[in-house]
């Protein structure tokens, strides 16, 4: 026996010994030593105010370049407005494409704590060098005279955009296994613990949105005040206090072991299932191939119930009368488990649920691009203060941080009641829900452009690129509408996408999660350029030209909406129609 069984033959004693004791958890989860984690020293908590302090520090870093950036743009490399809104979009896009590197690594390789920890070493260099291309003279483009401001040198740019693409390949590593790694925190055999895993994931998007609150505020009022160095330069800093805290509770932590590649495990379904296909499934599942052992062949994984969907799959668990002959069930090229199959039908049943997540995010993705364009052009200045467009998505967080509570200790004691459901809504009703405020969110934004449009007509601004007397604050409700959105659908996404994943792919299905940010940051460039095209033909300045008082925004947002309800409604057949996984 090797090493590796050994030590897997001991882990599972050690759990057997543990049934009714209660000394250690019983997930397989292990402390740093690789020892069955012990309940009262490991996790829960205490090891959860780590991981959040960590999440907490990125999530400011992340959100002190990102919330300003099209100012940036803008107003120091003099791009234009299609221009920044496309380079927004498209390294959003890529910093939510990313995780699928991270969360491959970290279910096949290194597990999800030292996949963090690798990772946020490069997202620290890459800020380092986007704070030296805002501080340094010769790095950045001479300044506009009058009318005429010369762009940003090849090397200039490259500089830029070197920094911020190692910033998205190092969030790719952080993304797919913080939340996770702190899910793991909590025995899912436990139902005390299952209880607050459950709290876990409505506080933790808590934490994300202070961060925000202080990037959309503070860093903000800095970046357009003091100067860029110094508002690049504070969310390096805080990124160097994330990794402290990561390794600062490492002795707390639970850990869960990587279960090997798993789309090795999903090919070799696909390969099985392919050789035997004229074979014929019995009806009987009790005759398709599962190990006898109490745990999964899978390493890190529960075995998992036969289903009845896809039946064509479980061909890959058939069994050949040779096989059977000679006691070889070793190639799982030819031969899988039911708990391996069941892992690739799994996200087969995920994915329109996953796919109605993309328009939702192309919605999101305005709050950082045209919601920031938008407040440009709008009176500012509240009492003596100028407030800088992109602060309002401080409203958008502060929605958040007003919802995740009255969520976890109002709604869902009331819905409890009437639903008989362990958290009230289900993880399917509730993204069906932030999925409808989507759409009253792009229609309050489309009412107040409207409104300002009005205005540029009567006063007689439409060729004049100036704020009309529309205060900014009037863009509060689309902001707040957003937040309220977020709270059911992304903190919905989170929680359906680990507890309904295979217990070795949370990382991997995670980072498809995370995915839907990318493709509707994707999907935004994409009708913006489609829009653009269209609109300006025979020489009109289109929906959204650089200087939007000769334009119709309005139109780009009922647009939105009315896709957005397109898509709520195959959202709502899918889900009736999803069916959940069982844990045999």
């Amino acid at each position: 026996m090797s090493s590796h069984e050994d030590e897997g033959a001991l882990l599972e004693d050690k759990l057997l010994q543990n049934e009714g004791s209660g000394l250690y958890t019983g997930d397989g989860s292990v402390d740093r030593k690789g020892k069955p984690a012990l309940k009262k020293k490991t996790g829960q908590w205490k090891a959860c105010s780590f991981v959040l302090g960590t999440f907490f520090c990125e999530r400011l870093a992340f959100y002190g370049i990102s919330t300003n950036l099209v100012n940036y743009l803008l107003d120091t490399l003099h791009e234009g407005t299609v221009d920044a809104a496309t380079t927004i979009t498209n390294w959003k896009g890529t910093c939510y494409l990313t995780p699928l590197i991270g969360a491959i690594i970290a279910d096949t390789y290194w597990g999800r704590y030292w996949t963090i920890a690798g990772f946020s070493l490069v997202y620290l260099i890459g800020m380092g060098t986007l704070t030296l291309s805002a501080s340094v003279p010769a790095l950045e483009p001479a300044a506009c005279v009058d009318s005429v401001c010369p762009e940003a040198t090849t090397a200039q740019y490259a500089i830029f955009i070197t920094g911020l693409y190692l910033i998205a390949l190092g969030t790719g590593g952080i993304k797919p296994c913080i939340w996770p790694f702190g899910a793991d925190q909590f025995d899912d055999s436990d139902p005390q613990e299952r209880v607050k895993k459950g709290s876990y994931f409505n506080w933790f998007y808590f934490s994300q949105n202070i961060g925000a609150i202080i990037a959309s505020s503070l860093l903000v009022w800095i970046q357009d005040k003091v100067g860029w160095g110094i508002g690049f330069g504070i969310p390096t800093a805080v990124m160097g206090v994330c990794i402290a805290s990561l390794f600062l509770g490492t002795s707390l932590y639970r850990f869960q072991k990587p279960g090997g590649s798993p789309l090795t495990r999903i090919c070799q379904v696909l390969v099985a299932s392919f050789h035997k296909r004229n074979m014929k499934v019995p009806e009987d599942s009790s005759l398709l191939y599962e190990t006898q052992d109490i745990s999964s062949a899978i390493k890190g994984s529960r075995k998992l119930e036969h289903s009845n969907e896809l039946r064509c799959l479980d061909k890959a668990a058939l069994v050949y009368d040779a096989e059977i002959e000679c006691g070889d069930f070793s190639n799982p090229w030819r031969l899988c488990t039911v708990t391996q199959v069941e892992e690739l039908k799994i996200l087969i049943r995920m994915f329109p649920i996953w796919a109605t997540g993309i328009v939702f995010s192309a919605v999101y993705a305005q709050m950082s691009t045209l919601f920031v364009v938008q407040g440009k052009l709008m009176d500012r200045v509240v009492g003596s203060v100028t407030i800088p467009a992109a602060s309002l998505s401080f409203f958008n967080s502060v929605s958040v941080i007003i919802w995740v509570p009255i969520y976890d200790t109002i709604i869902i004691p009331i819905v409890k009641k009437y639903t008989g459901k362990e958290r009230g809504f289900s993880q399917l009703e509730r993204m069906g829900i932030g999925l409808f405020v989507s759409i009253l969110c792009m229609s309050a934004a489309a009412v107040v452009e409207i409104k300002r449009l009005q205005l540029v007509r009567e006063l007689g601004l439409v060729d004049e690129e100036v704020a009309v007397p529309l205060s900014i604050l009037w863009q509060i409700p689309q902001y707040f509408l957003l937040g309220a959105a977020e709270v059911f659908t992304f903190i919905g996404q989170h929680e359906f996408f680990y507890e309904q994943a295979p217990d070795a792919m949370r990382s991997l299905c995670s980072a498809l999660s995370l995915l839907t940010n990318s493709l509707g940051s994707y999907l935004s460039s994409l009708i913006l350029t489609i829009v653009t095209s269209i609109t300006t033909q025979g020489g009109s300045p289109g929906w959204i030209p650089d200087n939007l008082n000769e334009g119709h925004l309005d139109y780009f947002y009922w647009l939105l909406a009315g896709l957005s309800l397109l898509n709520l409604l195959v959202y709502m057949v899918f889900s009736r129609r999803y069916k959940e996984k069982k844990v045999a």
